[in-house]
């Protein structure tokens, strides 16, 4: 009986547990890029606290007509994948949490954090 009563305490407080767990939601921190605009040239640009595990387009860049962004600096928690096309399509290149970056010659449209 007293095992019976041990194991539904311990199943009880592990479900309590886990259900007051926060969600891996967002990446935190910041991810930079550089954009070049036609009449400012080049301006820094960044996402907060991005979603993570969605596909998420650089607004600056979304039309294929203007110049990719370039010069990632991934200051988030978690891995930053980018990719030349929108929509997570094309050429990838992974950055590391908490400080990786590529130079000017990485091009990219759209990024994803794990």
């Amino acid at each position: 009986m007293r095992l019976r009563t041990l194991a539904t305490a311990t199943a009880c407080g592990l479900a309590v547990l886990f259900a007051a767990a926060p969600s891996a939601s967002a990446a935190e921190g910041h991810f930079f890029y550089t954009v070049n605009d036609p009449a400012d040239g080049p301006v820094l640009s960044y996402l907060a606290n991005p979603r993570s595990g969605e596909c998420l387009v650089l607004p600056e860049v979304a039309d294929p007509s203007t110049e990719p962004a370039h010069s990632p600096r991934n200051h988030t928690d978690s891995t930053a994948t980018v990719f030349t096309g929108a929509d997570c399509s094309g050429d990838r290149f992974t950055l590391r949490p908490n400080g990786g970056h590529a130079s000017e010659r990485l091009k990219l449209r759209s990024v994803i954090f794990s």
